[in-house]
């Protein structure tokens, strides 16, 4: 019988004001879905929001770091080369104020929204 995520459960309902969410296994966490679109992610029991070029910036501002999952990774000479991806830690207040979650969750579900716009066709 499969293990129960209480903080995944949680998350689902504290965003389920963004519309109807969803989460599916991915190595070793999960992505969150609003509507079929991926609008964020949880590794180690940590949430993180989908970014983009309009939307890094304002992450940034506020010094919320990336999602780097193979920070340990080490490259040629030695030297560290984590990858960075397109998530990003929301604000503390995101989980205690559901106005802030809603402004930055739906900024990470439109998110979500451009980069399938901009994927071709399959």
């Amino acid at each position: 019988m499969p293990k129960s995520n209480e903080y995944l459960e949680f998350l689902l309902e504290w965003l389920s004001p963004l519309g109807v969410i969803s989460a599916r296994a991915m190595f070793g966490g999960h992505c969150l879905y609003s509507g079929g679109v991926v609008f964020a992610l949880v590794a180690d029991n940590t949430l993180y929001l989908k970014v983009d070029d309009m939307t890094r910036p304002r992450f940034e501002r506020l010094g919320l770091k990336p999602f780097r999952p193979y920070e340990d990774r080490i490259e040629a000479l030695g030297r560290k080369f984590p990858e960075v991806m397109q998530y990003y830690l929301p604000p503390a207040e995101f989980f205690e104020d559901a106005d802030v979650m809603n402004e930055w969750g739906q900024a990470a579900v439109e998110t979500g929204r451009r980069a399938r716009a901009k994927k071709p066709p399959r």
